[in-house]
């Protein structure tokens, strides 16, 4: 047993600190971002432009894009790079290939996606009425999908392209009041891996972001009717930046990692669902390997934990009725 976990401390020490470092020129790249005037979305276009990249961001309302478009062109490296705006509904838009063709036409061709649109709720699950259902899986998922299939064809034209759909923690485990959310980022993760099947061939990666409760506008909305149960079992995992989300996914989609995770809980929980997925290095997939026990009875006692937690909220509520 002493082996055993002598083995697995040093894999851990060896990918935490011998692992790959690169910095990034995006320069004559075009990066394009749904959901980009605001949150997470946001964050990562001005990351790209940071880096040099042309963006381009794409969201409704044509008020908080003109705002967003500002913060951005504020934060170019040269006065040569561009940024665009779209007002679309992504999950219902069916013009969208015209939409990318006029972006390319006028910020070159895009390299890299990321789609970042979406929405949460969190009610129970008898609380939570079909059409919210319905609401979630078309912009959460249908959104991405239509968004992807409007600029593939172009990516794998020129074998190259890079891909990214921004999921969550609750699109790898279901959590109590995310029935409906939970089931439209789980959605993503399954499509997201036959679509990195079927475009490894043609120089095109996938990754799938998994952030963990991050302070966003539309976080700011969700937690006015959170369950008392989701609250205590969400503080676990803290709470992050918009910034310092989007400063790690990029550099995981740049890194052509298929998982990209913030935070210790969520790195757990990637490698707990590592099993079928890309490995983006042969250290991480010798990591993987050693420590996938140790996880597993990590994330174990991590949902037991989570019943407790549900549990001592019932008896709770029992008490307030008695009284």
């Amino acid at each position: 047993m002493i082996y055993y976990f002598s083995i697995v401390l040093v894999c851990v020490v060896f990918y935490l600190f011998f692992r790959r470092k690169r910095t990034y020129d995006l320069k004559n790249e075009h990066c394009v971002v749904t959901g980009g005037s605001s949150g997470i979305g946001l964050a990562m276009a001005i990351q790209s432009a940071k880096m040099g990249a042309n963006v381009t961001i794409i969201a409704r309302s044509k008020a908080r894009l003109e705002a967003a478009k500002n913060e951005i062109s504020s934060v170019i490296k040269n006065s040569q790079q561009k940024v665009l705006t779209f007002s679309v509904d992504i999950s219902k838009d069916t013009n969208l290939k015209e939409i990318v063709k006029e972006a390319e036409d006028n910020a070159g061709p895009i390299t890299m996606l990321i789609n970042c649109a979406g929405t949460s709720i969190c009610r129970r699950f008898e609380e939570t009425p079909i059409e919210e259902f319905r609401k979630l899986l078309d912009i959460n998922f249908l959104g991405s999908i239509n968004m992807t299939q409007a600029v593939l064809p172009y990516m794998k034209e020129r074998k190259f392209g890079r891909i990214a759909f921004v999921s969550s923690i609750a699109g790898l485990v279901g959590i109590y009041g995310y029935s409906a959310y939970s089931g439209s980022k789980f959605a993503i993760l399954g499509a997201a891996e036959a679509l990195q099947m079927e475009v490894q061939s043609h120089n095109i990666s996938v990754t799938v972001s998994f952030p963990p409760d991050t302070d966003t506008p539309g976080y700011a909305e969700e937690i006015k009717d959170k369950p008392i149960e989701t609250v205590r079992i969400s503080e676990s995992a803290g709470l992050y930046s918009a910034k310092d989300v989007a400063i790690k996914t990029l550099h995981d989609i740049l890194n052509k990692k298929f998982m990209s995770s913030v935070g210790f809980e969520g790195l757990l929980l990637c490698y707990a669902f590592s099993c079928m997925k890309p490995s983006s290095s042969f250290l991480e997939l010798i990591v993987q390997i050693f420590t996938i026990g140790l996880i597993r009875l990590a994330t174990f006692v991590h949902l037991k934990h989570c019943y407790y937690t549900i549990r001592k909220c019932a008896e709770e509520k029992e008490r307030e009725k008695k009284m």
